[in-house]
């Protein structure tokens, strides 16, 4: 079925003219959901940071902030 699904896309009847140029359009778009996913992650973060309490907030050194996120 999966190949009737992209036979029906491709060629004549479909949107792309080979198969190739549907697997990259594929992947394109795969890249640029998982990098708006990326963003919307890290503008949830930043949003979070940004409404918390001022006073929550204590000095980090660049070396705590990068053993932080590596667990």
């Amino acid at each position: 079925t999966l190949s009737e699904f992209v036979a029906a896309n491709v060629g004549e009847d479909g949107a792309y003219e080979n198969v190739s140029e549907y697997i990259r359009d594929l992947i394109r778009r795969d890249k640029e959901r998982a990098e708006r996913e990326a963003f919307d992650r890290l503008k949830a973060e930043l949003n979070r940071a940004f409404a918390a309490p001022e006073d929550s907030y204590k000095p980090l050194t660049a070396a705590e902030v990068i053993a932080r996120n590596r667990s």
